[in-house]
């Protein structure tokens, strides 16, 4: 007997597709600023000031590899997880975008401090990157606190 989807199970699931689509937006910021910072090159920062000073930094790298290719790694695993559990409702796939949301949260807190009141350059690629890492980390959270099994979750039988 096939059992219809529910407007809340829909609306649970939908929360998947938007933690995609943040660390979609994650993955191609930190790509783009990967490819900048191993070519040499200038970040585009617009009418903003600050994103060559940020790129050209001593902590734009660490232990010789460009900080960006991190961010790349993390939000493609946010990427991944969040897509698994979007089509699938497979639980693990958001409990891989909460943890990796989660341990990314320190090294994107400690980055800005170092552009705000170290560096004293703001880099608008990198604010808006940490954006996306808070934001899809927000909405994972909300979505591990629904409780598993609940009316309207994937687990509910």
């Amino acid at each position: 007997m096939s059992r219809a989807i529910t407007a809340p199970h829909v609306g649970l699931r939908r929360s998947g597709l938007l933690i995609a689509g943040l660390a979609g937006a994650g993955l191609l910021i930190s790509i783009y600023l990967t490819a900048v910072k191993l070519s040499g090159g200038t970040p585009v920062c617009g009418p903003f000031a600050g994103c060559d000073t940020v790129n050209s930094s001593i902590y734009s790298q660490f232990m010789g590899v460009p900080v960006a290719i991190f961010g790349a790694v993390g939000s493609a695993a946010v990427l991944i997880g969040a897509l698994a559990w979007w089509r699938n409702g497979w639980r693990p796939g958001l409990l891989l975008a909460y943890v990796v949301g989660l341990a990314s949260l320190p090294a994107v807190a400690y980055l800005t401090y170092l552009e705000l009141f170290v560096i004293g350059a703001v880099c608008v690629w990198c604010v808006a990157y940490a954006a996306t890492v808070v934001l899809a980390w927000l909405v994972s959270l909300r979505a591990m606190s629904r409780r598993a099994g609940a009316p309207g979750t994937p687990e509910a039988g």
